[in-house]
């Protein structure tokens, strides 16, 4: 049987390029180098046919550790809670107030890029707080 050794998060979007540079803010990944031939990505989605340009944008682990992330322009906008979503790891083994503090920070500087602060669930003694948000456009992530 074989194994999956890479596999990519696919987002469906209006604004390819404006959520992925808001998602490399959040994870502090990086937009790769434009194509062989072109100084910047503007220069190669301009060498597109007209209905190409601004549907495609891509960014990935610096590190090549984590999974790329692509979107896609599509026409339809979100209508419904994503049946998956990301985790992203800020208070990974803290606890109690530590974590909570943690992740309020992090909340406070992703809501200042245009995330939306959705609500904070408290540690309730089975679970530690986590914060549930949104990116910029909609779709739901949550601060673990």
């Amino acid at each position: 049987m074989a194994s999956v050794k890479q596999f990519q998060v696919t987002f469906d979007c209006a604004d390819p390029e404006r959520v992925a540079r808001f998602w490399c803010e959040v994870l502090g990944y990086v937009v790769p180098p434009p194509p062989e031939g072109f100084a910047t990505w503007g220069d190669y989605d301009r060498s597109l046919p007209p209905e190409r340009q601004g549907a495609a944008f891509a960014c990935g682990d610096p590190s090549g550790v984590g999974p790329r992330l692509f979107f896609q322009r599509v026409p339809e906008g979100k209508v419904v809670k994503n049946r998956v979503h990301l985790d992203v790891r800020i208070g990974t083994g803290l606890v109690g107030e530590e974590r909570l503090a943690a992740l309020e920070a992090e909340c406070a500087r992703l809501v200042a890029l245009g995330a939306v602060h959705v609500q904070t669930l408290y540690a309730d003694g089975v679970d530690e707080s986590c914060i549930p948000m949104q990116d910029i456009e909609g779709n739901e992530f949550c601060l673990d």
